[in-house]
């Protein structure tokens, strides 16, 4: 009898947004004009996954040139919350969507938008009910205010498909403990945009502080 023929080779998966840096910089943009910049400041450094929040009415258009002028930058939208912004922020270029939380509205909008996504999570239960979704990638937050490090510690053991991003409050002094867990991919922050450094434009020294990011995993 003739062995039935092997199954066509696919290609590889696109790498995790968790796996292409240790630290993916949350960008808060007041002026689209500093879009570009930062986002080449930012890659430089050696962190090219950048979720540019949607809290201000720059944020759209600072994805759209992004998308278009730093093409080694992998944007992404975060504080996603309806369906209306997982919209918004496909067509203006965003290659990942980061939720604060998620609701089975939201979370069937993210899943037929096309582009990975990371929505929130702060308890076992939310973890359990995503993964009965078949979706094992989340967005750990508020990080510290929701049980930092032990907490997540705790999910490994029981939950060990699911992967996390955690954000909010992580500094550089407690990102490499996140960093360290199995269940961590990478940690989101804050602490490479310094204010004053966004509003001189120092664009070396953000540069200079994502390269100190990136190396926080050895």
């Amino acid at each position: 009898m003739t062995p039935p023929a092997a199954p066509p080779t696919t290609p590889s998966a696109a790498p995790s947004v968790l796996d292409l840096a240790p630290v993916v910089p949350v960008v808060v943009i007041e002026d689209a004009a500093n879009a570009v910049p930062l986002a080449r400041a930012l890659v430089a450094g050696g962190l090219p996954a950048i979720e540019v929040t949607l809290r201000t009415p720059a944020a759209l258009d600072a994805i759209r040139a992004i998308a278009a002028e730093v093409p080694d930058a992998v944007v992404g939208a975060g504080t996603v919350t309806t369906p209306a912004r997982v919209a918004d922020a496909v067509t203006a270029g965003a290659r990942f969507l980061v939720s604060p939380g998620w609701s089975p509205t939201l979370l069937a909008a993210m899943k037929a938008s096309g582009v990975p996504f990371l929505p929130g999570v702060s308890t076992a239960s939310e973890v359990v009910a995503l993964l009965e979704q078949g979706v094992t990638e989340m967005k750990f937050f508020p990080a510290e205010a929701a049980g930092g490090t032990p907490y997540l510690n705790s999910l490994a053991a029981p939950l060990p498909q699911a992967r996390f991003c955690p954000t909010g409050g992580i500094t550089p002094a407690s990102a490499p403990a996140y960093l360290a867990l199995p269940n961590v991919g990478c940690v989101g922050g804050t602490w490479m945009l310094p204010p004053i450094a966004l509003t001189s434009h120092d664009w070396p020294q953000v540069e200079s502080l994502a390269r100190e990011a990136a190396g926080l995993r050895g």
